[in-house]
């Protein structure tokens, strides 16, 4: 159950990451992210008012409100990163740090105890994420942003670990929370970017990116409850692959070599932490 609800999770990501990268081609990240942070604010607070939550505690909240510091963050370090730096360096190596810590912190702090199989697919995770991600480029500025992208990395890795560390009795009030604070963090700088002015279809865009990163996370948040920490953030994290894909059937976008070797690693990682 919980390998399904991370792979879920991961589809999910992969779609409103797709949405998103078509509403920001009309609009600035900062402010289609604001946007689709909103629409997840309603969509879960209605949905936790209807799931059993009965032992809600400050300390519960709490996390949701660290792990929504880790969204909002991440997002904004992220955006500066894409500003200084080439994508095809910045966005592959956010992702990767933000797989690799929450490893570390599940098997040094939380105890995850894990198979050799299992490790095995974490160690092609990376390299996975990687080749997914990152096209060949101009070799002036290459470390431009790397900064930037392991802050981002590291505050996505703390959105993961501490909405995991929530009790299952909360309900989804800590993913309320998160949502929340993730609004709250991104709100100063989408509004210092742009006027939040858009046409319908990027607004729709936008809204489906949010509802969609709204699900991934609360799968993401189901599945850290059913398995270890490490395997539900190194799965859910496999998300470029749902993007790719829809890439080269939707906007009919070649594969190039490396994202082919990434998918294959991909799917290797997923065969071999599900085992």
């Amino acid at each position: 159950m919980g390998v399904g609800l991370a792979l879920a999770s991961a589809l999910c990501f992969g779609l409103s990451d797709f949405a998103a990268g078509l509403a920001a081609r009309r609009l600035h990240s900062a402010v289609v992210v604001l946007l689709g942070q909103i629409c997840g604010v309603v969509l879960v607070t209605l949905t936790a008012l209807f799931v059993a939550a009965p032992g809600v505690t400050p300390t519960d909240l709490a996390w949701g409100a660290v792990s929504g510091i880790g969204t909002g963050l991440g997002a904004a370090f992220l955006f500066q990163a894409m500003k200084v730096g080439r994508f095809s360096l910045v966005v592959p190596l956010s992702d990767v740090a933000g797989v690799a810590i929450p490893v570390v912190i599940g098997v040094a702090l939380l105890h995850d105890h894990l198979h050799w199989w299992a490790w095995a697919g974490f160690a092609i995770a990376a390299p996975a994420i990687w080749l997914m991600t990152s096209r060949r480029g101009p070799r002036n500025g290459t470390t431009a942003g790397a900064g930037w992208a392991l802050l981002s990395g590291a505050a996505f890795a703390l959105q993961y670990v501490a909405l995991a560390r929530a009790d299952e009795a909360a309900g989804l009030w800590p993913l309320a929370f998160n949502r929340l604070v993730a609004v709250l963090t991104v709100a100063p700088i989408a509004v210092r970017r742009e006027r939040l002015r858009m046409a319908g279809r990027t607004a729709m865009l936008a809204v489906a990116s949010g509802v969609l990163g709204t699900c991934a996370i609360g799968a993401f948040l189901l599945a850290s409850r059913e398995q270890a920490l490490s395997v539900a953030v190194v799965l859910t994290s496999l998300y470029p692959a749902v993007t790719v894909l829809l890439g080269l059937t939707v906007l009919h976008e070649r594969l190039t070599v490396r994202q082919v070797a990434g998918l294959l690693c991909a799917a290797a990682t997923v065969v071999l932490v599900s085992l």
